[in-house]
């Protein structure tokens, strides 16, 4: 079996980047194709890997300029990457991914982190809703294509998998696959994280400060509570607002290495997750350093928390169901009364560990190839089976 791992890009850290380097630690030996890759800001780690990027990745490196170029070059550029001597391409991917040039007889698997967002949920772009007429016609024409492209390519996938149950439906109505969608929750690797004997007296964020990341509802609601204190790790394009906004018992940090984002998280009171996500991997590096979550109660947190109900000990966090500084104070106000246990927070924390993905990954492109080559071997012999036409 001869398999190419596929990720759109590789100039950030996310969890999709996280899962990626999953599928390299399942198939170690397999190249990693991209369109573009930049050492400086993703993980480390992928240096370790071969990297194989689009005629793209060689003129331009940075998230910036990617996006500045996607359309249409970074398209063309992934269209062009020709992966036709592979028997699997397993694909990691919320856009281009799915674009690569394959053989008609490779087996795909497309684990989907979510359909790409920019097409199917344009709404959620302010850029374009909030476009003038003739802006937003030129959008329109853009996405229209984006659009046809992107069924297309998602039509060539045998076999879905997704994160979590939100991203379920979403797949169903963009692509409509013909076979029953697999969950497979990303990974969390444990063994980076540890549960300190006592923590500190701070609150944490970690996240990119980005619009929908919604961490501007935490700083409003602890500007309102000045005697809490709240340490925020990140970066991104809100950086410098979020910065302003921000009283005086809010610390921002930055480019913690491993050793230092583990020791924030393991000495924090407990995490802060105020967004939606699909998934989210930050509550669970939490829980794998004993820590309980204030979340916003929907989305990836239903796959991957326990909240409190009347047993905090049995809880690995407390949900807020309104987006709104007033309903996280509230849920802020109820943790601090209450006694979780690291111990159980961590347990359950374990049971979404790298190892555990890695194993049911093989699993599944195992079973699929077999499954194919046996139906393959089935086709064949019974062609030879049959009589000779005179």
């Amino acid at each position: 079996m001869k398999l190419a791992i596929v990720h759109d890009d590789l100039v950030r850290r996310g969890g999709g980047e996280q899962v990626a380097l999953s599928f390299h630690r399942t198939f170690p030996e397999a190249p990693i194709y991209t369109l573009t890759y930049d050492p400086k800001n993703t993980y480390p780690e992928f240096k370790n890997c071969d990297i194989r990027t689009s005629w793209l990745g060689n003129v331009i490196k940075s998230e910036t300029a990617m996006k500045r170029y996607y359309f249409p070059f970074g398209i063309m550029a992934m269209q062009q990457l020709d992966l036709s001597e592979f028997d699997v391409i397993l694909q990691s991917t919320t856009h281009c991914a799915k674009y690569v040039k394959t053989s008609p007889s490779a087996l795909v698997i497309t684990y989907c982190h979510n359909p790409f967002r920019l097409v199917w949920s344009t709404e959620s772009y302010k850029v374009v809703t909030g476009a003038g007429l003739v802006k937003r016609k030129l959008y329109d024409n853009v996405i229209s294509f984006l659009k046809d492209v992107d069924l297309k390519y998602a039509k060539r996938t045998d076999w879905f998998l997704t994160n979590a149950r939100e991203v379920v439906s979403r797949i169903e109505k963009a692509y409509k696959p013909t076979r029953a969608i697999t969950i497979i929750n990303p990974p969390v690797k444990c063994d980076n994280f540890y549960v300190a004997d006592s923590v500190s007296d701070y609150f944490l964020v970690v996240s990119r400060l980005e619009s929908y990341k919604k961490v501007d509802l935490v700083i409003e609601a602890f500007n309102e509570m000045p005697d809490k204190k709240l340490i925020i790790v990140g970066k991104g394009s809100r950086e410098k607002e979020l910065k302003e906004k921000a009283a005086g018992n809010i610390t921002f940090l930055k480019g913690l290495d491993a050793k230092n984002l583990a020791s924030v998280y393991a000495n924090c009171l407990a995490f802060i997750f105020p967004q939606l996500e699909d998934y989210g991997i930050t509550p669970l590096e939490a829980n794998a350093s004993g820590r309980p979550v204030v979340a916003y109660g929907k989305g990836g947190v239903l796959d991957t928390m326990i909240p409190y109900e009347n047993d905090s000990s049995k809880a690995t966090s407390v949900f807020f169901q309104e987006q709104t500084k007033d309903s996280l104070k509230e849920a802020i106000d109820l943790f601090e009364t209450l006694q979780f246990d690291p111990t159980f927070i961590r347990k359950h924390a374990e049971s979404f560990d790298e190892s555990h993905f890695i194993e049911k990954i093989k699993s599944f492109v195992s079973a699929k190839y077999h499954s194919r080559v046996e139906l393959r071997s089935d086709t064949f012999n019974s062609h030879k089976s049959l009589p000779a036409v005179v």
